[in-house]
């Protein structure tokens, strides 16, 4: 059932009529979940499941499904569940939260390797190197695993959630980096909007590798609420979100702009993330364009990656193609996003083009921008209110962005 906003009551139906094709009667339960940089009202799906399976499962615990970003403390976990301390001393009592801790080793279990064969017939030959498979031993503590988060143009994979919040959501860095960086070698614009990449060909066969049985709510958010709700294996829920946000999530312009600029909301606390508004609107930009990303909130290019990222700068893929020997050492997670920010472009005989200026009008220093390879706006001489209504003279204001990918009519 699809509507433009989907009532409480058709969510719970919705939940109701998918987890009925599963027998979870007596099963151990662990609910993941995204961070707070994906729009989706996770806490009303939560209450919502609880209130169906609580009292026929043996547990509903919760773990936030981190990649590499910033642990979320006590409080934010609560909140995107929209709980808080007496909810868990009462009706939700026994329910336990977990961060991934995709920082400490012993967070691990190696579920295999894919064979270097393997990775360069599923990349189309763009990479071929074995990829080592580890994830949170936490999963194998419960008899289920129930992944549940909204689905969006990704600029890595295509599309986000599905098997995605298991890699790179819950995993180690070896599979997080192949995927990201064989990414960035098809770059953002090529898989952007994607629904059949060679990245989501790698996840989903990393997550067969996972023998537990897995039931997934994806979910896609519209304008003015959740338009979409899918139960089902990641693949088949997956699927059918995908198909949906391809509708919803896309805006189209008749032309290219000479500048943009990109409000990112505060839910994006660094460069890190913040880059979606790059991602999502490097397609409308005119060749030699600017795209300035709107953030006066923001004050580091990554809580996690920052000393890398300031150490290799931002630069277009052929960039490290062409330096493969000086940088193939380096994470290649931090890589890709240093090309996806960056944008195409090209490299060479030692000069660097990249088809769009990024600009960063944000709390980051105008000599550490340049540090980088960025250009600085101060942030307290723009006024948004003065780019509303100018599309006609190549002027796009876009607001909340990084979720909603804009491409010009006529590309698909």
């Amino acid at each position: 059932m699809l509507a433009e906003s989907l009532e409480p009551r058709e969510i719970h139906s919705l939940l109701e009529e998918g987890f009925g094709r599963f027998d979870v009667a007596g099963k151990r339960l662990l609910l993941i979940v995204p961070d707070g940089t994906r729009t989706a009202p996770i806490g009303q799906v939560f209450r919502a499941l609880h209130e169906l399976l609580h009292e026929r499962v043996v547990a509903l615990d919760v773990l936030v499904a981190l990649g590499t970003h910033q642990p979320l403390s006590r409080r934010e976990i609560l909140a995107r569940l929209q709980l808080d301390e007496s909810d868990l001393a009462g009706r939700f009592a026994g329910t336990r939260l977990f961060n991934h801790c995709w920082d400490r080793p012993d967070t691990f279990s190696t579920l295999g390797v894919i064979p270097s064969e393997e990775i360069g017939r599923l990349s189309r030959g763009l990479l071929a190197v074995p990829v080592r498979v580890t994830v949170n031993k936490l999963i194998f503590d419960y008899d289920l695993i129930v992944i549940c988060g909204p689905v969006f143009p990704h600029e890595v994979v295509g599309f986000s959630g599905g098997n995605k919040y298991l890699f790179p959501g819950i995993s180690g860095s070896e599979i997080i980096d192949a995927t990201h960086w064989l990414g960035a070698l098809i770059t953002c614009r090529e898989v952007i909007g994607k629904k059949n990449t060679p990245v989501r060909n790698v996840i989903d066969l990393a997550a067969g590798m996972i023998e537990l049985e897995k039931i997934c709510i994806c979910l896609v958010v519209g304008d003015g609420g959740l338009a979409g709700l899918f139960v089902g294996s990641p693949e088949e829920a997956w699927s059918r979100a995908a198909d949906l946000s391809a509708r919803i999530h896309v805006r189209y312009k008749r032309h290219a702009f000479e500048r943009v600029l990109s409000l990112m909301p505060e839910m994006y606390k660094d460069i890190w993330t913040a880059a979606k508004g790059m991602y999502k609107l490097e397609p409308v930009v005119a060749d030699g364009g600017e795209l300035i990303i709107y953030a006066p909130h923001i004050s580091q290019f990554s809580h996690t990656h920052g000393a890398i990222i300031e150490r290799i700068g931002y630069h277009v893929r052929d960039y490290f193609v062409s330096q493969w020997d000086r940088f193939a050492g380096e994470p290649w997670g931090v890589l890709a996003h240093s090309t996806h920010l960056c944008g195409s472009g090209t490299y060479s005989g030692g000069t660097e083009n990249p088809r769009v200026r990024v600009s960063l009008a944000t709390g980051i220093a105008p000599e550490r921008c340049a540090a980088v390879g960025l250009r600085y706006r101060d942030p307290a001489k723009i006024r948004p209110d003065d780019w509303r209504g100018h599309e006609d003279q190549g002027m796009l204001l876009v607001e909340h962005a990084g979720e909603i990918l804009y491409r010009l009519k006529g590309e698909s």
